[in-house]
């Protein structure tokens, strides 16, 4: 089996989150480090995701794969209405 070296972070939180912390763990049947351990692997995850996004992101704009800001807009106020426009591409 494989070991994971391990340590130990601590940080100072509202009592109102400790208390939403503990609620939850308390209805997981699970401890508050396990509870703390998974909102932080599911925060990272999410950070990763939105820098990998904003890289991709820029990357198009470099590549000059935009969409004209008007275009985008007229088709957003077109939504409402009978005939909405196409998407722009």
């Amino acid at each position: 089996m494989h070991s994971v070296t391990m340590t130990e972070l601590s940080a100072q939180v509202p009592l109102a989150l400790a208390d939403k912390v503990d609620q939850l763990a308390a209805r997981l049947e699970r401890s508050r480090g396990w509870v703390v351990k998974q909102a932080l692997m599911a925060w990272l995850d999410q950070e990763e995701e939105r820098s990998r996004l904003t890289r991709e992101a820029l990357d198009d704009v470099d590549a000059l794969r935009v969409v004209d800001h008007q275009a985008v807009m007229a088709w957003a106020d077109s939504l409402d209405t009978p005939q909405p426009l196409t998407m722009p591409a």
